[in-house]
């Protein structure tokens, strides 16, 4: 996601092509991955935590399995006879995360291997690493900013396919109808909730004092921060 490009179109007041050019809602469902060995991809997801939906098999020839990640209404199938991919070759799949340390301690607390946060080198994109969104250069640590889609952390499966952690806490203009807030998980909305008490806490102090439309403030922060609008002061 290049965020010059998307910060440019915001700025020009570039309309949501998503919501005006078709009339019918367009949901990605499903992510295809190749494995090697279908029972081995089985028990990795599960020890991930991820729901299984579904385990369909005909005969030796043919089996496919379902599993969603938590909060996510995108969900994963891999199995035998599903896609020609070469096991392994799935790269760049990418998991939002509100809390990027809580992520990473999750997947370790399950005993799965994480690489340590990284961030982009800023107007350096070409060098030796694995490639991801900001290009081959991963700079240990999170974003010393912490600045929302900048700070990642990679794992793979048994086979290699890769996934990484993308922290996202405020979304770019135009991600999210304004009209439309809604929350993938509890966790995810009691995450918003923690940055809401924080930016609240900070506007108090501005005004001298408690605030008693507190409740009113904390609904039109979510809003707006899920929306990609600035947030209240």
């Amino acid at each position: 996601m290049a965020t010059t490009e998307i910060d440019r179109d915001a700025e020009a007041g570039s309309p949501n092509t998503s919501s005006t050019s078709h009339g019918v809602d367009l949901k990605l469902e499903i992510v295809v991955i190749p494995v090697s060995d279908v029972d081995r991809a089985k028990a990795f997801y599960a020890r991930l935590g991820w729901r299984l939906d579904a385990d369909f098999a005909s005969g030796d020839e043919w089996r496919v399995i379902q599993f969603t990640p938590p909060g996510s209404a995108c969900s994963v199938i891999f199995g035998k006879n599903v896609t020609p991919a070469a096991p392994g070759s799935a790269r760049g799949l990418y998991l939002i995360v509100s809390d990027l340390a809580a992520a990473r301690q999750d997947l370790l607390d399950r005993g799965i291997a994480v690489s340590a946060p990284f961030h982009g080198a800023g107007d350096v994109h070409a060098g030796p690493d694995e490639p991801y969104l900001f290009g081959s250069v991963r700079v240990s640590g999170a974003d010393p900013k912490r600045g929302s889609y900048s700070s990642f952390a990679s794992f793979s499966d048994p086979d290699g396919n890769g996934w990484l952690f993308q922290e996202v806490t405020t979304r770019l203009p135009g991600r999210i109808a304004g009209d439309g807030t809604t929350f993938a998980s509890t966790a995810d909305l009691a995450a918003t909730l923690r940055r809401a008490a924080v930016a609240h806490g900070e506007h108090e102090k501005r005004i001298g004092g408690h605030d008693e439309n507190w409740a009113d403030w904390y609904a039109d922060y979510i809003v707006r921060e899920q929306a990609g609008q600035p947030l209240p002061s």
